[in-house]
């Protein structure tokens, strides 16, 4: 089980399942959103279960809608729209409080990505 929170906890979650590896989204949504560039790994949607649900304000975008604590203002959750198409949410790598065993598995979006840094850590990238 993979445990996580919010920085001020008043968010908190579980996953109760292995952690697929993780992407890093350059985009610039995911840049505006997280400060920087995002990572995330898709989970099964009914693999996770939220403890404060009432402390996570969502922001539709596009395709996604985003989810972070409505008190410390942490990202959480990028989950897509369409969600009998999608079965998974994405939980920000960032918002776990215990190991979770996997490693990034490559960049997405590079197209991009900020220019304040390079990427170097020889993992694919996808333009988009």
């Amino acid at each position: 089980m993979h445990k996580g929170s919010c920085l001020c906890g008043k968010v908190t979650f579980e996953v109760d399942c292995d952690l697929p590896r993780p992407s890093a989204c350059h985009c610039r949504q995911c840049r505006k959103h997280s400060g920087h560039f995002e990572a995330s790994t898709d989970v099964p949607r009914d693999a996770v279960t939220v403890h404060g649900e009432e402390f996570v304000t969502w922001y539709a975008s596009n395709k996604a809608r985003r989810g972070f604590c409505s008190v410390c203002g942490s990202s959480l959750f990028w989950d897509p729209l369409d969600h009998e198409k999608h079965q998974w949410t994405a939980i920000a790598m960032g918002a776990f409080d215990t190991p979770t065993g996997t490693t990034l598995e490559r960049h997405i979006f590079v197209a991009d990505k900020g220019d304040y840094y390079e990427i170097g850590d020889g993992l694919p990238q996808n333009a988009q």
